[in-house]
């Protein structure tokens, strides 16, 4: 059993280094391939990425009724922070309002008489699903000891809108692009594997069983599909590096922020290679299956 796979992977592999040109063409065909869909796929991530931190500034006001003291205001953190949809409530006393208030003017000394007692204590309520704003900010209303929930409910569904539909079309395009990734990388292998077809028929006269034949095409296609998709890793990951290095470095892009890629190295590497396999194998099946019926 030993001598028969070393065998099979001895043939394979000399089969990818004596078929020199098409090997290389399948290979490029799988870098080209894994690179476009690679690149749709961190462009998604990333871009999705962005939207989030733009939620999370997306913030809702919840502003305490004036009868309660500071110390009542306080007390009310508990029970906003059980209301449903709320991932945390951060106390601003008044004081601090009007701080923040004078420092978002400049610190101009035109507010210095301003009194502490014209703003109100509030909390600044972060949500878990922006998209049930509005139902948190009515059950925020209904909250006893809150006298007022300011809440940018368009601007929230416009967030939301946007990563529905970053998130469509993202996977609409890489399973198109996974499906002509297939098609395209199993006609390369065919028409590698068109040049042998005499081999075949040979081989199937003197009684050569199908497995036989078909393994060692097997393990070509995972050897075609392990360098392309190492190949298309490490070049994935010099596109990926200078395109973020241009966006950090240019200040008209200042405000977005990109996904490091060593917290998506391991994941990518896995999926890189689990396509290049699924397509390495399934493409060498597809292409051998016509030419061992003789």
């Amino acid at each position: 059993m030993s001598n028969r796979a070393g065998y099979y992977i001895k043939e394979g592999v000399e089969s990818v280094f004596n078929h020199g040109f098409m090997s290389f063409a399948s290979i490029c065909i799988i870098v080209a391939c894994l690179i476009i869909m690679g690149s749709f796929t961190l462009l998604s991530l990333n871009v999705d990425n962005i939207i989030l931190a733009m939620e999370n500034e997306n913030q809702v006001l919840a502003y305490v009724d004036e009868s309660l003291t500071e110390e009542e205001a306080r007390a009310l953190q508990k029970t906003l922070e059980a209301v449903p949809n709320v991932a945390s409530a951060q106390f601003i006393s008044n004081e601090q309002a009007m701080d923040e208030f004078k420092e978002d003017y400049g610190g101009t000394t035109m507010f210095d008489g301003l009194e502490p007692s014209i703003f109100r204590h509030r909390y600044i309520i972060n949500l878990e699903d922006l998209s049930k704003m509005a139902q948190t900010r009515e059950d925020l209303r209904n909250t006893p000891g809150i006298g007022g929930v300011n809440a940018h409910i368009e601007i929230s569904q416009g967030f939301v809108r946007i990563r529905r539909i970053v998130t469509t079309v993202s996977v609409v395009l890489v399973a198109m692009l996974f499906i002509v990734s297939l098609f395209i990388m199993s006609n390369t292998i065919k028409l590698a594997t068109y040049e042998r077809k005499d081999e075949i028929a040979i081989m199937k006269m003197v009684g050569a069983t199908s497995s036989f034949i078909r393994w060692p095409f097997v393990v070509e296609g995972l050897v075609l599909a392990t360098v392309g998709s190492l190949t298309a890793y490490l070049l994935q990951y010099g596109i990926y590096r200078f395109v973020t290095e241009q966006i950090v470095a240019g200040s008209g892009f200042s405000f977005l922020t990109t996904i490091p890629f060593n917290t998506i190295a391991l994941p990518l590497l896995i999926v890189f290679l689990a396509i290049g396999f699924f397509v390495g194998v399934i493409g060498s099946l597809i292409a051998i299956k016509n030419y061992l019926k003789v």
